[in-house]
């Protein structure tokens, strides 16, 4: 009996290490396509009725973000702005068909030689069988976001939906 009670908690730990590798190589190839410019296979993993949650501010990301098409929008507003990211960390707990993520996140952006953006992010995402439904970001530094707008606009670079 204690044998058995051993080979299944072998069993889960391997199972939890697989799926921690599998959504970290997912994570990575999703962000390798972000930073390429290709948006929808990060978006692909959001539910119809998923929810962004982003730091308010004067800057074209803020708010909330509720549905694929708002999140949507935001990501080409990612895209548009010439952020590039690269995930740093990744933490899961729960189980697959609730699980809870924290990630950190590292984000820049620059035009030519000139850096006009650097920040962490701290996101907890939570899933429901595979799909994000809420996403939140949280800033190391929040004021750099509206200083990272005003420096776009400068750049003349007009939001995507504008």
């Amino acid at each position: 009996m204690r044998r058995g009670f051993l080979l299944g908690i072998a069993a889960a730990i391997g199972v939890r290490s697989l799926m921690h590798r599998v959504l970290l190589w997912q994570f990575g190839r999703n962000v390798a396509a972000l930073n390429a410019g290709d948006y929808r296979p990060l978006l692909a993993n959001y539910a119809e009725d998923a929810v962004l949650h982003f730091n308010d501010g004067p800057h074209r990301w803020a708010g909330e973000h509720r549905g694929k098409d708002a999140i949507e929008r935001f990501l080409q507003e990612f895209v548009g702005a010439g952020l590039k990211g690269e995930l740093r960390q990744l933490w899961t707990a729960g189980p697959p068909w609730a699980m809870t993520m924290a990630v950190r996140f590292d984000d820049e952006a620059s035009a030519g030689e000139e850096r006009l953006y650097a920040n962490r992010v701290a996101m907890v995402i939570r899933t429901r069988w595979g799909r994000i439904v809420e996403h939140q970001d949280f800033y190391e530094d929040s004021e750099r976001i509206p200083a990272f707008e005003r420096a776009l606009q400068e750049h003349g670079i007009a939001p995507v939906a504008a």
